[in-house]
């Protein structure tokens, strides 16, 4: 498999930009990597790359040629852990992409039960927002993304969909607290802790915001769900959070308390599970992906489909 590993080399390349910074992740001397690209250009009839002062980014045979590469490398993969399943060993690597509101919770829970029981599955785990994922599925950088309500292009085949409804969150002795739905009204007079980049749960807001006329006080911009959590222990402010960023009942959150918003004032935003459309997973994706299935469905019945 040494063409492989040289074709390995120029995906490298082309998601570093720079023959310095790939051959240093792959511990090969720059001068080295250079002759390797140049032989397998060379091989190929045409340059891949353009030089630049800067370092160097694939052209249009190189974007060719790098999909092929990548949807090789995907083959590959799954060819191995099926072969690994022969000797009764789940080995393989899995790769997610993923927004906060999926990371603080569910995922963490999901790959640590996977876990359990193949051991030799390893992870990567990336922080992307709705667009970054699905270019990364694209890019075959991505095997299983969670993608957080946003229009999807056709080449993405939707395995599961969960409606999620918002909730505000607030200490549990909070004046809000005794409350079991609350309008966005209702937040005006508290602090606010509101996402800062673009993702389903700032939309839900917006939507909100448009139909209320609701102009929260926002005082912390932040796309780190743990962190809001950690704020809001410790100041009698508000923050948002869909079911999926908590385990339990929204009564049971160590010292908080999650209360549903008004589903009139911001309807339930959809979260999507999704995978390159053709693509054929690894077994150990493919494991994982029906495990998240069954997990969605159990415990919101009657919002997955």
């Amino acid at each position: 498999m040494r063409h492989l590993t040289h074709l390995r080399y120029i995906d490298v390349v082309a998601r570093e930009r720079s023959i310095r910074k790939a051959s240093e992740k792959l511990n090969i001397t720059s001068t080295a990597l250079n002759r390797r690209i140049l032989a397998l250009e060379e091989e190929v009839g045409t340059p891949l790359f353009e030089r630049l002062p800067s370092g160097v980014r694939l052209n249009t045979a190189g974007e060719l040629f790098i999909q092929h590469i990548r949807s090789q490398m995907t083959d590959l993969s799954r060819v191995l852990s099926q072969i690994s399943d022969l000797s009764g060993v789940r080995r393989g690597h899995v790769t997610v992409s993923s927004g906060p509101e999926i990371m603080a919770s569910f995922l963490p829970k999901q790959i640590a039960k996977y876990r359990q029981e193949f051991e030799a599955v390893q992870f990567d785990v990336i922080r992307h927002t709705p667009a970054e994922s699905l270019a990364a599925l694209m890019a075959f950088e991505s095997d299983i993304a969670f993608v957080f309500d946003s229009v999807l292009p056709s080449d993405v085949h939707i395995v599961a969909s969960v409606s999620q409804p918002l909730y505000a969150l607030v200490q549990d002795h909070h004046p809000l607290a005794a409350n079991s739905t609350l309008k966005l009204q209702d937040c005006l007079a508290w602090p606010v802790v509101s996402p800062k980049t673009d993702s389903g749960l700032k939309t839900m807001l917006e939507v909100g915001r448009v139909r209320t006329a609701a102009n929260l006080q926002t005082v912390i911009h932040t796309d780190e769900t743990e962190f809001m959590m950690a704020y809001v222990r410790q100041e009698q402010a508000v923050g948002f959070v869909i079911p999926l960023s908590f385990e339990g009942s929204p009564h049971s959150l160590s010292g908080l308390k999650a209360i549903a918003i008004d589903e009139r004032d911001v309807p339930p935003g959809i979260i999507h599970l999704v995978q390159r459309k053709g693509r054929v997973l690894s077994v150990a994706a493919a494991k994982f992906m029906d495990q998240m299935v069954q997990a969605l469905n159990l415990r919101f019945p009657d919002t997955t489909r």
